[in-house]
């Protein structure tokens, strides 16, 4: 077994680029979500896109704008019906995203592609091209640039939006902000990973690095490398075992976090409060 084998193919360094471009962002973003309790609001929003998809397709239309539009319509409506109702907004998000997931299982039955359902749910990443990693890399950069200028906002917002609002921050703005992000990072990762595995991205590595530190500063980086490291080993490791990589690279995640997990309940018992830098 040559361990250099997989890089000295075109599609597998383009599989390696994008899910970089894809784990930094995702790891980013996931530190907040884990905070801010909204694991449930990236497993809706990434669902949501499915119709959002068919119909771009359908449209002629970039897939990514679809995407981004179905992922917003279900992060708004969500935002609208939890201000509007008693029904908690865990519900919402249970009847809203399945509600659209379903819609969009109906409408790609009832058209003909040439794009299979499951590199929509699974992801492609062995079928991309350049074009689709310079998509990736440009959502990467911007959604990784506004969060880093914008971390201690955002993390003030998810602890204490009233302390927020009293020092002059718009947390609205701050909210459905985030939301945007969210909707955009699942458009980035969507030919990567595809809509079910996408979750993962967006939670595990988040999750990792809460038990590994309690200061919110190093959370950051350390959820990007665990999301860079397991990337690059589930993309490698899929090359020898001829599995898909998408799938590869989560459990590759879910094995660290098992391992970081037990690390940290023996040598603790328990995992204390946060504290921001």
């Amino acid at each position: 077994m040559d361990p250099v084998a997989p890089f000295a193919f075109e599609f597998m360094q383009q599989a390696f680029l994008i899910g970089f471009c894809v784990a930094v962002p995702a790891a980013l973003l996931s530190c907040f979500l884990v905070l801010k309790g909204w694991s449930l609001m990236g497993d809706a929003v990434s669902h949501a896109v499915l119709p959002g998809v068919v119909l771009a397709y359908v449209a002629g239309l970039p897939l990514a704008i679809g995407a981004f539009i179905a992922g917003m319509t279900c992060a708004l409506g969500v935002g609208y019906l939890k201000e509007n109702s008693r029904i908690k907004e865990d519900t919402l998000l249970g009847v809203v995203f399945s509600g659209m997931f379903g819609l969009g299982i109906v409408l790609f039955t009832k058209i003909e592609s040439d794009v299979h359902l499951d590199h929509i749910l699974f992801g492609n990443m062995l079928g991309v091209d350049w074009g689709e990693v310079v998509e990736a890399g440009a959502i990467a950069l911007l959604v990784g640039g506004v969060l880093i200028a914008k971390w201690r906002d955002l993390l003030l917002h998810a602890f204490d939006p009233q302390q927020a609002r009293a020092i002059g921050l718009s947390t609205r703005l701050l909210h459905y902000g985030l939301l945007c992000i969210l909707a955009l990072t699942i458009v980035g990762a969507l030919r990567a990973t595809g809509i079910i595995l996408t979750i993962a991205m967006l939670i595990a590595p988040g999750a990792i690095a809460f038990l590994i530190t309690d200061r919110f500063a190093r959370m950051l980086p350390i959820a990007v490398l665990v999301a860079v490291g397991a990337t690059f080993a589930g993309v490698w490791l899929s090359f020898f075992l001829d599995s898909a990589p998408a799938p590869t690279i989560v459990l590759v995640l879910t094995a660290i976090f098992v391992v970081v997990f037990v690390a940290r309940t023996r040598r603790t018992g328990r995992h204390g409060a946060l504290a921001v830098d």
